[in-house]
């Protein structure tokens, strides 16, 4: 006999499922104390303090640490410990007595520490920011629990509980399956087929099968695409065959965008830059100067310079500030880096339903085939609708409450009972319940769309007669339904059959020679939102197409009352066996798709990604998840089925294309903050390479000490930590853009020289005429003291007015508009930059400090010249910015 206990780790869980999968149902609920009521609430309180909740750990024990371990292990700081190290040799254990210096190793240490915290502190808000987002996303499952069947929460799911499953649900545990009906289930996220498996409770697996093909059983993190089962939970959370597989399953892992392969892209370029740069540096200085312990301590600090630390907490800041904003609109980001995709869309695929209409599904009319309004049409429609346990509609739910309003729905409970069901799949696109009656004769009820609906019936029913269905009555019915799809009504044709002879079980080959009975007719009218989030859209530069399994009158109808030009429009029959060429031209020049299959709008998205469009796919039934995964960016909503929200990237709280509009905007705020930062640090960067390479070459002396260079960078490096608090402007939001990489190399030739025009004025003013100012004396007449004193007064000099040009550059190249005048970045980046670079300036004129980083003393005028070389800077870069956007749309 299996012991079933939480603490039990000899058995394996395909152990596990291997034994139940092979004993009787009565067996396996007496192993596992439970019965087909299932458990009680005290029962199931006990079971889930004894095995916990009911999900999968992850994979670090202790996240927190995890955090902190990935915030300090990046390749900056990887950078910065091994020129710490370096610098301790070199400045401490190897220098003489009278020249041991740690200043520089400490510096180093608080830029990494500053940085590493930094982004842990970002780390865990943003863990802690999806956690309490995702909490506002509800994810239940059908349980049996207190002897009724009730919604609650998936993670209280505990062994023995009886779970009832249908189309579109996510399977919450290991169960061993009591009960299924034409049962169809995907478990790709196990075994990697797409094709879904029927599963079937009364068979037992072969010998040879493997366990995750075990027709009866069913596991954590696969999906019911098609019919009803019921099952018994065996297994939860780290107890389950997915809770095993967790830490081998690709699903685990976030998708890697092509902002994200930007970014190493960008960290390549930069950390390649300093391994070229600090060698040349040092060598230039170590052959001028003659000082080579000097040279490689500058180059050290170059180095230090040129690695940008910050990059990962800049990302990691934009991304949460954009998570919590889109959650202040009602959307919740489930994977922080598909904001970006979300904000780079150009294509936004939908199903018409709920976004573009009311999804207030109301039964219209209810005709027999003379369009005539009779109780029979209603009734047997209740029976279908009333009795599935499957995928319930709204159209189900429109039935139901039409019938209420109308018959005596209490009476028709009272005089059928369920027999069986055949449900709804995409294939068949239809789905039947057989009842009977108190005389027990039996009726099969059957609902679908028209076509097929007409291809299993072969009689109709008119005036109280049976007739044959020929191609006169056929064509007669499909011309009504085009007249009632005109007027903007969704159709579905009811059928029905007395006295079914079923075949084995009641299924499939029993929908045939149907006596054809009515038009239900639904009406679903387009939200007052619509026509106006559509022309956001537009606006936005997104282009919006319909990919629906409704028809096409139906679909022009809606399309013509919220404003969408529907010029073409291609059926799912019209896609099929086309070569890749002719689908992808379809697709170009049409906006509406009609009547499609879940896999063809997979296959729709997928040629758009071809072209190299950047799509998200908006959608909420199981129809849409094999478009969800296809897409750059899958958006759902909180009432969507299990396996939708599954699925998606992001979830909105309510389904509405307004939202969708202002989650763009935000997505291409971050996207924006984020290349901000990436391109003012590449030609702050390149320029000052530029600078100390001319200093070095031609200065006596080094341009700046070491200590200083490493404090300016950890200044400037601070500073730009309110860049993700900043804005863009209307045009760069006006349009989705796109990661590319091909036009750094022109923004760093064009602006970082600017900047190095300015350094080396700096150097010329402090050389010939500040710094003799002050020591009394050119550098060549200078005394041995004189010319120490000279070369601190230019450090100091330089020192300040880089920070100022750092700090302004930010400004300069925040927006094409002339900064300070026509553009103003927002209070905590003006804040922010300008309040450092006044702190840097003050630093030289205190006294300890002063001492402490070798500052010489500056003259107060110097400050003015400053402020004269930072307005003729604004007004370079200002021009260099008109010649750059003569060839250029876009400046950031």
């Amino acid at each position: 006999m299996l012991k079933i206990n939480s603490k039990d780790r000899v058995l394996t869980d395909a152990t596990l499922a291997k034994q139940i999968a092979r004993e009787e149902k009565s067996e396996v609920l007496d192993k596992l104390h439970t019965s087909i009521q299932g458990l009680d609430s005290k029962q199931a309180k006990e079971r889930l303090e004894r095995d916990g909740l009911n999900e999968v750990s992850n994979k670090e024990r202790h996240p927190k640490l995890h955090f902190l371990l990935d915030a300090f292990m990046t390749p900056f700081t990887g950078v910065l410990l091994l020129l710490a190290t370096l610098s301790f040799f070199t400045n401490y254990l190897l220098a003489a007595p009278a020249d041991k210096d740690l200043s520089t190793v400490i510096i180093m240490l608080v830029m990494i520490l500053i940085s590493g915290l930094t982004s842990f502190i970002q780390n865990v808000r943003t863990n802690d920011a999806v956690t309490g987002l995702l909490n506002m996303v509800s994810v239940t499952t059908n349980i049996r629990r207190d002897q009724k069947d009730q919604e609650l929460p998936t993670k209280e799911v505990v062994v023995g509980d009886i779970i009832n499953l249908t189309a579109g649900d996510l399977v919450p545990a290991d169960m061993r399956l009591l009960h299924s009906k034409d049962l169809f289930c995907s478990a790709s996220s196990l075994n990697g087929e797409s094709n879904p498996v029927e599963k079937v409770a009364d068979q037992k697996p072969a010998n040879d099968e493997s366990y995750l093909d075990y027709p009866n059983i069913l596991y954590e993190g696969t999906n019911i695409i098609s019919g009803s089962g019921m099952g018994v939970v065996f297994a939860t959370g780290d107890e389950t065959v997915f809770g095993n597989l967790a830490r081998s399953l690709a699903k685990n892992k976030n998708k890697e965008t092509t902002f994200d392969i930007g970014i190493k892209n960008i960290s390549k370029i930069l950390l390649t830059m300093t391994a070229v740069i600090a060698p040349l540096v040092f060598l230039i200085n170590g052959l001028t100067k003659g000082d080579w312990f000097n040279a490689l301590i500058f180059a050290i600090a170059t180095a230090v310079g040129l690695t940008p630390e910050m990059l990962p907490v800049i990302v990691t800041s934009n991304l949460v500030k954009g998570s919590v904003e889109m959650a202040k609109h009602e959307t919740i980001v489930k994977r922080m880096s598909s904001i970006q995709n979300f904000g780079s869309a150009d294509v936004l695929c939908t199903d018409k339903t709920g976004t573009l209409t009311q999804d207030k599904v109301v039964l219209e009319r209810h005709y027999n085939l003379n369009l005539e309004e009779k109780p029979k049409v209603l009734e047997l429609s209740f029976l279908n609708s009333y009795y599935q346990t499957g995928m319930k509609d709204l159209m189900d739910e429109a039935i139901i409450h039409a019938a209420d309003e109308e018959i005596d729905t209490a009476k028709i409970k009272q005089d059928y009972q369920k027999i069986d069901e055949i449900p709804f799949d995409f294939r068949r696109r239809r789905m039947s319940v057989v009842v009977k009656n108190k005389q027990n004769e039996h009726l099969l009820v059957t609902k679908g769309a028209a076509e097929e609906m007409l291809a299993c019936s072969n009689r109709v029913e008119t005036d109280g007669e049976i007739k044959p269905l020929d191609k006169a009555a056929r064509k007669e019915i499909l011309t009504k339904i085009d007249e009632m799809n005109r007027d903007g009504l969704r159709v579905v044709l009811l059928a029905y059959k007395k006295n079914p002879a079923p075949v084995g079980e009641f299924g499939v080959d029993d929908e045939q020679e149907l006596i054809l009975a009515g038009f239900l007719a639904f009406l679903d009218p387009p939200k007052d939102s619509a026509k106006e989030a559509l022309d956001a859209l537009k606006q936005d530069g997104i282009t919006v197409k319909i990919l629906t399994g409704d028809n096409e009158a139906v679909t022009r109808n809606v399309g013509a009352q919220v404003g969408l030009d529907i010029d073409k429009v291609y059926q799912g029959k019209d896609i099929e066996n086309k070569s890749d060429d002719e689908l992808k031209q379809m697709v170009q020049e049409c906006n509406v798709f009609v009547k499609l299959s879940p896999m063809q709008k997979a296959k729709i998205i997928k040629v758009l990604r071809e072209d190299g469009h950047t799509v998200a796919y908006m959608g909420d039934g199981i129809n849409d998840a094999p478009a969800m995964k296809a897409a750059d960016v899958s958006i759902s909503v909180d009432t969507a089925v299990d396996i939708a929200k599954e699925s998606a990237d992001i979830i909105l709280l309510h389904k509405d294309l307004r939202i969708l509009e202002r989650a763009v905007q935000i997505g291409r705020q971050v996207f924006g903050n984020t290349m901000k930062y990436i391109k003012i640090t590449l030609s702050s960067n390149f320029g000052n390479i530029l600078s100390i390479l001319v200093a070095s070459s031609f200065l006596p002396f080094l341009p700046m000490l070491p200590i200083q260079l490493l404090i300016l960078d950890l200044m400037y490096g601070t500073s730009c930590l309110s860049i993700p608090f900043d804005t863009m402007n209307r045009h760069y939001l006006a349009e989705p853009r796109k990661w590319s990489t091909k036009k750094l190399p022109k923004f760093m030739f064009y602006f970082g020289p600017t900047s190095s025009v300015f350094d080396i004025l700096t150097y010329a003013v402090l050389f010939f005429v500040v710094c003799p100012q002050v020591v009394g004396t050119s550098y060549a007449s200078a005394t041995a003291i004189q010319k120490i004193s000279f070369s601190l007064v230019f450090c100091t000099g330089w020192f300040i007015e880089s920070l100022w040009t750092q700090e302004m550059v930010i400004h300069a190249l925040r927006d094409p508009k002339l900064p300070f005048i026509k553009q103003h970045a927002t209070a905590i980046v003006s804040w922010s930059t300008i309040g450092m670079a006044v702190i840097g300036t003050v630093l030289p004129f205190i006294t300890p400090i002063a001492k402490v980083m070798k500052f010489g003393p500056i003259p107060v005028y110097f400050l003015a010249i400053v402020f004269i070389m930072l307005v003729l800077y604004i007004a370079l870069t200002t021009a260099v910015k008109k010649w750059y956007m003569k060839s250029e749309k876009y400046l950031i």
